[in-house]
C-alpha cells in the first residue's frame, strides 16, 4: 500500500469529506457559495475550480526546518481556498479577494518568467510565487504547458495573517494546486511539498519546507513529523484527552517584509555558525565555505568532539567554540579568512541580511537549533511510549515549555 505523501493531490466532488458534517461543513458551505458569487460578481461568470490548504501550527520544531531537522507540526481547520478560471486568449492573471477592502484586485502579466518587485510588497505576490514555481518545476520535468494564458482567481482566507500560523504558506499552496489543476495535472503531496517550498522563496524569504510539507500532506487527526532531504510525512496520533490551545496575540508579524532583519537573519547567523564550528573542528575554511550550508551539515564533526567528553551532545562543541558575545562582521570574516559579502554573493536575501546586521550571534542560534532538534524526537519518542496518559501529557507540555523558552531567549524569535 502506498504512503499517503506518495500520492497525489486528492479531489472531491463534494465539501463533507473535507470539512466533515455538522456546523463545520455549513459554515464551508457557506463560504464557497460567497466565494463563488463574489467571483461571478467580479468576473462574470463562475470559476472552474477551488484549490484548498490549510494553515498549521508547529507543536516543536521551530526554526530548525531550514537547517536539515525534522519538525513535528500539524494542520489546522483554518484554510485559504483559491477559485480559478482559466481564460484563453488573454495573457493577464487578475487577482481578487473576498475581502475586496482590505486587499485589492492586483493584475500580473501572464509571463512565468516575470520577476517579483520584492521592494513594494503586494498580497498577490504570494499567488505569482505559486505561478512562478509551478512553471519552473513543469519545465525541469519536460512537462509542455502550452502558451500562455490569463487567469482569474479570487481569494478566501480564513488564516490569521502576520499570525504564526503560515497563512502565506496556505496561500502559496493552494495557488499552486490551482494552477497546477487548471492545466490538467496532479503529482505527488511529497513531491508538491517540496515544490511549494521553493515556489515561497520567490517572496524573499529563506523557508526551509515545513509550512508547505504540512499544508499539502496533512491527515485529518494526526500531526506529522516532517523529516527532509528526501521529504516525506509520517502521521503521530496525539494523546486523546490532550488539548491544544492556539491563542492569537492580535500582534502581526510581516515576515516577508522584516526578513532582512528577522527570519532570513536567523538563517544567515545559522549558516556561519555552522562554518565556523566547521573550520573549528579542523576543516579547511575553503572547504567549510564551500561545502557547508546548515548546522546538520557539522553536526557529525560536533558529536564526534562531544565523544571526547564522553558525551554525544553537539551542543557540547557550541559551548567550547563559539563564543557567547555577539561577533561582529569582522570577527567572523578573520576566522574564515573571507568576506562576507562573497561568500554570500549569489544570495541577493542574503546580501540583504548583512547590510541590516549590526552583530551576529553565532552561539545562542547553534544551541537552540541543535537543542530543539533533539526535543523533536524526544517528543515523538514519548507520544509512542507507554507512559500513562497524564505522565505522557505531562512530559509532552514540560518538552513544548523548553521549545518556547529556546526560541524566546536564545532565537529571540520575531519571525
Amino acid at each position: 500500500m502506498a504512503r499517503h505523501d506518495d500520492l497525489p493531490v486528492p479531489i472531491f466532488k463534494s465539501l463533507q469529506p473535507v470539512y466533515g458534517s455538522g456546523s463545520q461543513l455549513e459554515e464551508a458551505e457557506l463560504r464557497f457559495s460567497n466565494l463563488k458569487s463574489k467571483f461571478v460578481e467580479i468576473f462574470g461568470h463562475s470559476p472552474d475550480i477551488y484549490a484548498r490548504s490549510p494553515g498549521r501550527v508547529n507543536l516543536i520544531g521551530e526554526h530548525i526546518d531550514y537547517e536539515g531537522y525534522s519538525v513535528l507540526p500539524m494542520a489546522i481547520r483554518q484554510d485559504t481556498i483559491v477559485a480559478i478560471r482559466k481564460v484563453e486568449g488573454e495573457k493577464v492573471l487578475k487577482i481578487a479577494n473576498v475581502n475586496s477592502d482590505k486587499y485589492a484586485l492586483c493584475t500580473y502579466p501572464a509571463d512565468p518568467d516575470q520577476e517579483i518587485d520584492l521592494k513594494n510588497h503586494r498580497w498577490g505576490h504570494y499567488f505569482i510565487c505559486g505561478y512562478k514555481g509551478y512553471y519552473e518545476y513543469a519545465k525541469s520535468k519536460g512537462i509542455d504547458v502550452g502558451k500562455a494564458f490569463g487567469l482569474e482567481v479570487v481569494v478566501d482566507g480564513v488564516v490569521p495573517t502576520g499570525s504564526g500560523l503560515s497563512s502565506s504558506a496556505a496561500f502559496v499552496c493552494s495557488s499552486t494546486i490551482a494552477i497546477m489543476a487548471v492545466l490538467g495535472a496532479n503529482f505527488p503531496k511529497k513531491e508538491l511539498a517540496q515544490l511549494t517550498c521553493e515556489c515561497e522563496r520567490h517572496i524573499g524569504t529563506q523557508s526551509g519546507g515545513m509550512d508547505q510539507a504540512i499544508s499539502v500532506m496533512a491527515q485529518s487527526g494526526f500531526a506529522a513529523l516532517i523529516d527532509f532531504n528526501p521529504i516525506r510525512a509520517t502521521e503521530l496520533q496525539l494523546p486523546a484527552g490532550g488539548t491544544f490551545v492556539i491563542a492569537h496575540s492580535l500582534a502581526e508579524s510581516l515576515k516577508a517584509v522584516t526578513s532582512a532583519t528577522n527570519y532570513n537573519n536567523r538563517v544567515v547567523e545559522c549558516r556561519l555558525a555552522s562554518i565556523v564550528l566547521g573550520i573549528k573542528l579542523g576543516m579547511k575554511a575553503e572547504e567549510a565555505i564551500t561545502k557547508v550550508k546548515t548546522l546538520s551539515d557539522v553536526e557529525g564533526l560536533c558529536v564526534s568532539f562531544a565523544g571526547t567528553r564522553s558525551s554525544s551532545d553537539p551542543v557540547l562543541a557550541v559551548k567550547e567554540f563559539l563564543k557567547e558575545e555577539p561577533y561582529s562582521a569582522e570577527d567572523i570574516e578573520a576566522i574564515l579568512n573571507e568576506k562576507l559579502e562573497t561568500i554570500f554573493i549569489n544570495s541577493p536575501s542574503s546580501l540583504d541580511v548583512l547590510k541590516a546586521a549590526k552583530h551576529f550571534k553565532l552561539h545562542q542560534r547553534a544551541t537552540h537549533v541543535y537543542s530543539e532538534a533533539k526535543r523533536v524526537f524526544a517528543f515523538k519518542d514519548t507520544v509512542s511510549s507507554k507512559l500513562s496518559e497524564e505522565e505522557m501529557l505531562k512530559k509532552l507540555g514540560d518538552l513544548m515549555n523548553d521549545s518556547h523558552y529556546s526560541c524566546s531567549v536564545l532565537y529571540e524569535c520575531r519571525y
